[in-house]
């Protein structure tokens, strides 16, 4: 029987996960059919990218999705049809950097302008 499920890869205490079609008897980090995508608990806040058309294809397919994979799915819903996810939002933006003719504040504290 086909399962979907968590692979852990990532160093010691830093671990990463991908989202597998794996056969249910094999080890956790054993051989994989397919990689649907990713997870990282980590991450602030926590990133899960899985390729959804994959999982419901392997789905109709009889494999079935773990408890864990099943409650992250659930979690992290897909973005709406037609949204683009590619655009970075004014929460997501990188703060902005001084540019080369900008001088930086290298004093370490608060400056005051004497008027």
């Amino acid at each position: 029987m086909l399962t979907i499920r968590l692979r852990r890869v990532g160093t010691t205490k830093r671990p990463c996960y991908r989202v597998v079609v794996i056969e249910s008897s094999a080890p956790r980090d054993g051989r994989f059919l397919e990689s649907l995508g990713y997870y990282h608990p980590r991450a602030e806040p926590e990133v899960l990218q899985v390729d959804r058309e994959r999982v419901s294809y392997w789905a109709s397919k009889g494999a079935r999705l773990s408890d864990t994979v099943r409650t992250l799915i659930a979690r992290h819903p897909a973005p709406p049809p037609g949204a683009d996810v590619s655009e970075p939002t004014a929460e997501s933006a990188p703060p902005p950097v001084a540019s080369a003719d900008e001088p930086a504040d290298t004093s370490g504290g608060d400056t005051q302008v004497a008027t």
